[in-house]
């Protein structure tokens, strides 16, 4: 048994990271400290002020453990770490969790090629961006191929040159075929090194070039090229005015700011790449309740930056940062250079900060009301079913279990999992029902959910003794609350279940209607109304429709595969060799029926033997058809 009051006591006086755990060992929330003993004990004082998050998260937390380390820094680069794998439920998550396209160019191949990256790597490629779309990074990555003619093939040169004829590419003149060494290597990087002063944001150059290119084309009435080139240029004046020019220093920046109403922020990032501003993206910040600005621009600027492989010069700031001095040096060592962090009061930079705030009170204007519906739909309807269930913990996880079967045919078990009101299909599992023989649902239920929690303390076990990363577990992770596809029968084989496990959740039947459809809740043998327009009944009807979609699903597939043996295979002598043959010949299962025994004969691999039994086997025995 955890005794909180004891392990307060042996809190170490150094920095670290805190991971509070409710009575499931689920984590409730990540923390970092200067001195882990004082600020891990004022959760616990009553006299502290606490805001109403914060208690209802102390109220559930059954244990804690902590992480020691040497410095500050460190424990922010844990605390963001552990906060971005674990999603913890009371930290303030930034939803938007994207890797943007990055333009990439494989320098350290002798034929270097331009694609597309979604992370930066140590090699010795160069990366341009990141770009706030994969169609915004394609555009020019093909631009740049048509103009410079680079590559666009995996073949590794120069050990492939030769091996293969070119391709499509060189005969459209968007490649000088340097796999069959019609180029050479110094003319080809050459190319490669204009495409580079291209994303530098040189587009002169190249400007004159295509303008020469085309008018020539068009002197010697070669209108098709010189349309081409119109293109291509009318393509780069087109990505040179997208990128407007706002910072005369030319560095890297991003400026962020955001809006908010009272449990969501929207916060707006212009990305400016060499001093121009290449694209924006808004995030959204849930559970914002009650924290600061200054707290919500340090939250999203940890979470964001320890995600993201590139960290710009300068942060431009709406406000200041708790802890500014350590969150810049953390950024500065994943830089590999100083980062600046600036809160610009007056000027243009100001006036940029000022437009990233007024675009983010746009977008939150403009999904403010479908935020809210969202939050109604998903985490509103999930209290309200605690609030029905007059449970005193919080439901952070449901899992919902069926069976499918025809006739006993090949029987299976779905479990479908919702977590915070939303499904989460990577935690969903399929089950072939393998002890039960025939069409029985309450057996091959006991066996399902026998396995599923089976499966959780065998994990839960070998990752205690083992002391491995608990995302490695398949099943581990308990729900707080069962949703069974059924009514008492149902419930009691869960309850029964678990009991002999040792486990305690919280079960529920989802009662259904003549016409099959959710009507209330069965909980401690009481039937729970809901109202047909509350979430609360929308969601459990969502809930048990995916659980009955997934069971039917992995059934139907289960049958497509049996029913590939044809009922051809019935019929002595017909083997899958003749069966193949006699369904490319007839192109029919119902023109074989209709064949007459010669033409069966005439078909490949058939003999008149078998012809005989494939006729009998649909019209039965016949007078008049002699067994030679």
């Amino acid at each position: 048994m955890f005794d909180i009051q004891a392990e307060l006591n042996k809190l170490p006086l150094k920095p670290g990271v805190y991971i509070m755990k409710d009575s499931q060992d689920e984590i409730l929330y990540i923390g970092k400290a200067i001195k882990l003993r004082h600020r891990v004990r004022q959760y616990f004082r009553k006299s502290t002020h606490h805001t109403n998050k914060i208690k209802r998260m102390v109220a559930s937390v059954a244990s804690f453990e902590y992480i020691v380390t040497d410095s500050e820094l460190e424990a922010l680069i844990l605390e963001c770490n552990l906060i971005k794998k674990h999603r913890p439920k009371y930290n303030t998550m930034l939803k938007d969790d994207k890797h943007y396209p990055y333009i990439m160019i494989t320098l350290g191949e002798p034929y270097p090629r331009i694609m597309i990256a979604r992370e930066m790597q140590k090699d010795k490629s160069k990366y341009y961006g990141p770009y706030t779309s994969s169609f915004a990074a394609n555009e020019i990555i093909e631009l740049l191929r048509k103009i410079y003619k680079i590559r666009n093939c995996n073949r590794i040169l120069p050990r492939d040159i030769g091996k293969e004829r070119a391709c499509l590419y060189y005969h459209i003149h968007q490649c000088d075929a340097p796999c069959q060494d019609y180029i050479s290597v110094e003319a080809y990087r050459e190319q490669v090194h204009q495409a580079i002063d291209f994303l530098n944001g040189h587009y002169k150059k190249v400007i004159e070039m295509l303008e020469t290119a085309m008018y020539k084309a068009s002197e010697e009435m070669d209108f098709e090229k010189a349309a081409d080139y119109r293109d291509q240029l009318q393509s780069v004046q087109t990505i040179a005015q997208k990128q407007k020019i706002i910072d005369g220093a030319m560095e890297d920046k991003d400026v962020i700011a955001f809006a908010k109403s009272e449990t969501e922020a929207i916060v707006q990032v212009f990305f400016i790449r060499n001093g121009k501003m290449i694209g924006r993206e808004h995030f959204r910040l849930e559970g914002i309740e009650e924290l600061s600005n200054s707290d919500i621009m340090s939250t999203f600027v940890k979470q964001f930056y320890s995600g993201t492989p590139y960290i710009p010069k300068e942060l431009m700031l709406q406000e200041e940062l708790d802890e500014a001095n350590i969150i810049q040096s953390w950024l500065s060592s994943k830089r590999g250079q100083k980062v600046y962090i600036k809160v610009p009061r007056k000027g243009e930079k100001s006036k940029l900060v000022d437009l990233a705030a007024e675009n983010a009170a746009i977008t939150l204007n403009q999904f403010g009301d479908q935020i809210k519906k969202e939050a109604a739909r998903t985490k509103g309807a999930v209290d309200e079913i605690v609030s029905l269930l007059g449970m005193e913990t919080s439901i952070d996880r449901i899992e919902a279990f069926d069976i499918s079967n025809t006739q006993g045919f090949e029987s299976v078990g779905s479990m479908v999992v919702f977590e915070g009101g939303k499904p989460k299909k990577t935690d969903y599992r399929k089950f072939k029902i393998k002890h039960v023989t025939g069409p029985n649902d309450y057996a091959s239920m006991e066996e399902v959910l026998r396995r599923r929690f089976t499966h959780a303390l065998e994990e839960q076990k070998e990752i205690l003794v083992k002391k491995l990363n608990p995302d490695i577990g398949k099943f581990a992770r308990l729900p707080n609350l069962i949703l069974m596809d059924g009514g008492k029968g149902q419930v009691n084989i869960a309850l029964s279940v678990l009991e002999s496990l040792g486990l305690d959740i919280v079960v529920c039947g989802m009662i259904k209607d003549d016409q099959h459809r959710t009507r209330a809740l069965l909980y401690e043998n009481r039937e729970i109304i809901m109202k047909k327009s509350s979430e609360a009944f929308k969601l459990i009807t969502r809930i048990q429709d995916e659980a009955h979609r997934f069971a039917i699903d992995y059934h139907k597939k289960l049958r497509s595969k049996v029913q590939i043996a044809s009922i051809l295979d019935d019929i002595e002598g017909i083997g899958p060799s003749r069966r193949k043959a006699l369904i490319l010949h007839f192109k029919s299962v119902a023109h074989i029926q209709e064949a007459s025994v010669e033409e069966l004969s005439q078909a490949p691999s058939m003999n008149k033997k078998v012809a005989l039994k494939v006729y009998e086997f649909f019209h039965g025995q016949s007078d008049d058809i002699e067994d030679n």
